[in-house]
């Protein structure tokens, strides 16, 4: 289905993705590509939604399908802009006679300096798994930036930025989550997972690199989300600023798990789904992510108390 969308539509869809989910989209396929580079100004909308518009110099070594990060670092020294960093590592570079390799290398962007720079290597292992088995987005906690991997069980691969030093950090019933996104709540790197005939869980990583257990979805949205179904499998999740998001489709509704009021209280909540548009009733179909118009963000599921 998305690669039969015309191309103004989904130059239109990139304009509201942040820098790094952009950077990630166009090295998706050559279609979106080409029409990411073909809607210049819808696409730098992306950057001017997220703060500033900002057009990117090429990589000193150009690949396809990279791990990306972004870390805003403050205020700009010059101009009402902000400083901020790309990071990417992994990915497919180009190798002699014309074949393809996976690129050991990170390379890192500077706002303030305008050009990349290969910061170190990235080990050979770890730039298969962030090209080939790193769906979601990166996360920043703490100067580490982290992504989730799923070859065989989940893991994560942390980079910390002062030391440009990799790790690696276990995940908490690798082997048994059907689903797990990484997320950051105050301050501090956060799990979201599920595991088959069991309850949705929400870790937190403590100062011991221990996974502690933060949350669980209650009972009734448990029952009201899977729909009858023991697994997770299909499930996905969306973390947004004080919020964390569960769907499975179109129809049947999202769990939410959001802060109220001021004094870092949480709590869950059920959002219907959507079964018609202007009275007509809409094909339950799987989704790939949530879009979230501006307009729409003062919603009843992000909005929080007074």
């Amino acid at each position: 289905m998305w690669n039969r969308l015309p191309s103004d539509l989904l130059a239109n869809i990139f304009s509201f993705l942040s820098p790094d989910s952009l950077a990630r989209a166009k090295t998706a396929c050559r279609y979106w590509r080409n029409c990411a580079n073909s809607y210049p100004l819808s696409t730098a909308a992306s950057m001017v939604r997220h703060h500033q518009a900002w057009s990117l110099p090429m990589l000193k070594i150009a690949r396809t399908n990279p791990a990306v990060g972004v870390v805003i670092l403050g205020p700009a020294q010059h101009g009402p802009s902000l400083h901020f960093r790309v990071y990417v590592a992994g990915g497919m570079s180009e190798a002699p006679r014309g074949a393809a390799t996976y690129e050991p290398t990170m390379e890192v962007y500077d706002s303030e300096d305008d050009e990349w720079r290969i910061v170190g290597p990235v080990p050979v292992e770890f730039a298969v798994r962030l090209t080939v088995w790193t769906p979601n987005e990166s996360v920043y906690s703490k100067g580490v930036l982290y992504w989730m991997t799923s070859a065989r069980a989940y893991s994560i691969m942390g980079f910390e930025i002062r030391s440009n030093k990799w790790q690696e950090l276990s995940v908490h019933m690798a082997d048994k989550l059907e689903f797990a996104t990484l997320a950051q709540l105050n301050g501090r790197l956060t799990l979201v997972g599920g595991t088959s005939g069991g309850d949705a869980c929400v870790w937190e990583l403590d100062e011991r690199h221990a996974w502690c257990l933060k949350e669980k979805m209650p009972v009734e949205l448990t029952r009201r989300i899977l729909g009858g179904k023991a697994s997770w499998a299909t499930t996905k999740c969306v973390r947004g600023d004080g919020a964390i998001c569960l769907y499975r489709d179109l129809a049947s509704g999202m769990a939410v798990w959001r802060e109220v009021g001021e004094r870092g209280r949480w709590e869950w909540f059920w959002v219907e789904g959507c079964c018609s548009i202007k009275g007509k009733r809409v094909q339950n179909l799987p989704i790939k992510g949530v879009l979230i118009h501006p307009n729409l963000a003062p919603s009843c599921a992000f909005s929080k108390q007074r």
